[in-house]
């Protein structure tokens, strides 16, 4: 099975296959990683992941999943599906946010209003749990607004910057 997945703006081509007992063949682009899965509850995956495991919470109302309590835009889709290219070309168009993945503070804009950005370049950076975080364009466009200035406490979902 090969899925496109979109992890917060960042895509991957990840290519599955089943080895039995849990275990699979896993590619994230081209690259093996080994992987064993199994259902712990209803919408919750224990992963193992090059021998690190991991707890992978499923939103059952949201295309959200949550690691360690860390919550992550996740979109997965059919490569070969005529739909999943219209939607994937139609994506790119429009005005395109940049949202925060997690509460944190704003430490740095790097994209002032105005500039023009490619896409996956760093436009904002959060710190959350000391840990700094640098949020990317989702597409190739120009910086119209920066809606969480440096200093500002931000949550989970809020906007921080818009690219037409």
């Amino acid at each position: 099975m090969i899925f496109d997945v979109t992890v917060n703006g960042h895509d991957y081509r990840v290519s599955l296959e089943a080895k039995g007992s849990g275990a699979w063949a896993c590619r994230v682009n081209g690259d093996e990683i080994p992987v064993n899965a199994a259902a712990a509850a209803s919408g919750v995956l224990s992963l193992l992941i090059g021998g690190e495991s991991f707890e992978v919470v499923v939103s059952p109302t949201e295309q959200q999943i949550a690691i360690g309590g860390t919550r992550y835009a996740v979109e997965v889709r059919d490569p070969r599906a005529w739909s999943t290219r219209r939607v994937r070309a139609l994506l790119h168009q429009g005005p395109k946010k940049v949202v925060s993945p997690m509460p944190g503070k704003v430490v740095r804009v790097i994209a002032s209003v105005g500039a023009e950005v490619e896409q996956g370049a760093s436009v904002i950076v959060i710190e959350a749990m000391k840990m700094q975080n640098e949020l990317k364009s989702p597409k190739k466009g120009i910086v119209t607004s920066i809606l969480a200035p440096e200093g500002a406490a931000v949550n989970a979902g809020d906007v921080l910057a818009v690219i037409e």
